[in-house]
């Protein structure tokens, strides 16, 4: 039992580490999101790169329970993962919404409609 503790603990600390790494080198259209959705914008407060259970998160509004992810190209190679990954982190208790990266390239205003009518549902 204390050794799974302390192993709990180290992937903790690992993830957290990670997670700041990956604050400091955000993708261009996750920068282009954060600009529009960071602080108390949209009426909760987001936080960007983000550990939640044993993932890192793109942006979390911790008292919504909502998760924003944007997905790039990759992602299409990588949707049975992220269902589980979603199934996951539903089970805690968040709803994810993803966004495709081009929508946030080409149409940001429409991206951050989409979060907001989330937001609106889950109020």
């Amino acid at each position: 039992m204390q050794w799974q503790s302390r192993q709990q603990l180290k992937f903790q600390a690992l993830l957290s580490e990670r997670a700041h790494c990956f604050r400091h080198n955000l993708s261009e259209n996750e920068r282009i999101l954060w600009s529009r959705i960071s602080g108390k914008q949209l009426g909760v407060a987001f936080r960007r790169q983000f550990p939640v259970g044993k993932y890192i998160v793109d942006f979390v509004a911790p008292s919504a329970k909502l998760i924003v992810e944007v997905d790039d190209r990759s992602h299409e190679l990588r949707r049975t993962a992220d269902a589980r990954r979603d199934r996951d982190l539903g089970r805690l208790g968040y709803r994810v919404l993803r966004i495709d990266a081009e929508l946030v390239r080409r149409n940001v205003a429409e991206a951050v409609a989409r979060i907001m009518a989330v937001l609106q549902v889950g109020t």
